[in-house]
């Protein structure tokens, strides 16, 4: 009976490692970024602000990244508001015209705060990101590329997160 009972603590002791170490392969899998605040102003960022826009910002980059591959705006939904929102899924419905998905891959960005509002009611970043981009046409891959690009991001706090409003691509900062 013992022996049964150390048994059983052993198998889930397994497969809660295995779990976790899956767990942690697909939170490793996604967006890196990193996120510096020290030049924003003319306020400074708080420590739970910047956790929060940084855990915000890499899911939205992950979702984003999900809704090209899957040629739908559901993962968009709550994450981009505005300018971005409706960029995005133009960029979506142009892919599904044409037949098409796009991945993009080995993602890493370095995100530089440089305007905070006195309100705390919007933060201006700069995204300097190199990826690997893909596009497929059904499971055949028909171009793939190393880029680096250049973004100016403004992000405002929605009921529950920060929003991304604009994704705006620029040639250098």
């Amino acid at each position: 009976m013992l022996n049964a009972h150390v048994h059983v603590k052993f198998t889930a002791l397994v497969i809660f490692a295995l779990c976790a170490s899956i767990y942690s392969l697909a939170a490793d899998s996604g967006p890196q970024v990193a996120l510096s605040t020290s030049k924003a102003g003319p306020r400074a960022v708080e420590t739970l602000t910047e956790r929060a826009i940084l855990r915000d910002y890499k899911y939205a980059w992950a979702n984003l990244t999900r809704a090209l591959e899957i040629d739908s705006t559901g993962p968009l939904n709550g994450l981009f508001e505005g300018n971005a929102s409706a960029a995005l899924v133009d960029e979506i419905h142009g892919q599904r015209k044409n037949g098409l998905t796009s991945s993009y891959l080995n993602q890493n960005h370095k995100v530089e705060a440089v305007f905070y509002s006195p309100e705390g009611d919007l933060i201006e970043l700069h995204d300097t990101t190199d990826y690997d981009l893909e596009i497929h046409d059904g499971s055949k891959t028909i171009h793939s590329e190393h880029l680096i690009a250049h973004y100016v991001v403004l992000m405002t706090p929605g009921a529950d997160r920060w929003v991304v409003r604009q994704l705006q691509t620029v040639p250098q900062f």
